[in-house]
């Protein structure tokens, strides 16, 4: 039972690590500033995610709190400017 557990939380961690890495690159590829916004939330609730696989609840909460409220202002001026 445990090993099974073990491989379910490997599978989500190579998941995760994926879509963040992807999306990173992503961020610096991109000239649309937009979507590079969306894409830099993408990254940050990536780590979240691993902070919640470290079983770091509290460092997640404020990841994503305050990172993906900053990126929420950031799209702001991107559609102002």
């Amino acid at each position: 039972m445990e090993s099974d557990t073990a491989l379910i939380i490997d599978i989500v961690f190579w998941i995760i690590a994926i879509c963040t890495i992807v999306s990173a690159i992503a961020v610096v590829a991109l000239k649309d500033v937009f979507r590079s916004a969306l894409f830099l939330v993408v990254t940050f609730v990536g780590v979240a995610g691993m902070f919640l696989l470290l079983r770091a609840e509290f460092l997640a909460m404020v990841q994503i709190l305050l990172y993906v409220g900053a990126i929420a202002v950031l799209i702001l001026f991107a559609v102002v400017l």
